[in-house]
């Protein structure tokens, strides 16, 4: 076990949001924003911006760890960026109308195309293709779920073209 790996996840906490510089075994060296440090195996995960908004994440195993310097702290917007990395993209939100309205576009789009398409559930909320494939709100490529992979994965690419074409 080496110094690192010795350390309390209290200890660890210390860096993260923190530009670091990793100095792993065989000469390795990394350097990135602390994301997180595995509690268990002490393992650190690295974020790197790279241009157009890109980020490259890279883990350093724990028990690789020789030395890990501290280059700079993470000011609030440094922090906001991590904080988002992993988190999923904002929904956007839909009035109850909107919803209606998607629903029966796409509903007209599959019927106009001759792909049988039904309403399903107490409110008609969900869109059921050929009684294998439901569409639940907002009626996009993600909320299509079906067990036949096929089917699923060609009416999410029906799908997306209608959309693409909306816009």
């Amino acid at each position: 076990m080496n110094d690192w790996q010795r350390k309390s996840p209290l200890d660890w906490e210390t860096y993260v949001n923190k530009m670091v510089k990793v100095a792993a075994i065989e000469k390795h060296e990394y350097e990135g924003w602390v994301l997180t440090v595995d509690p268990v195996s002490a393992s650190i995960v690295l974020a790197t911006f790279l241009e157009n908004e890109k980020v490259s994440i890279s883990v350093v195993l724990g028990h690789a760890v020789q030395e890990v310097e501290i280059l700079k702290e993470g000011d609030d917007e440094m922090k906001q960026r991590l904080s988002c990395i992993f988190a999923p993209e904002e929904g956007k939100a839909y009035s109850p109308e909107e919803l209606e309205k998607r629903k029966n576009d796409l509903k007209t789009w599959l019927e106009t195309n001759h792909i049988p398409v039904t309403e399903q559930g107490e409110s008609g909320r969900t869109l059921c293709v050929a009684g294998v494939l439901t569409i639940d709100p907002p009626y996009g490529p993600e909320e299509c779920s079906s067990s036949n992979e096929i089917i699923l994965s060609r009416v999410q690419g029906l799908i997306q073209g209608y959309l693409e074409k909306q816009q």
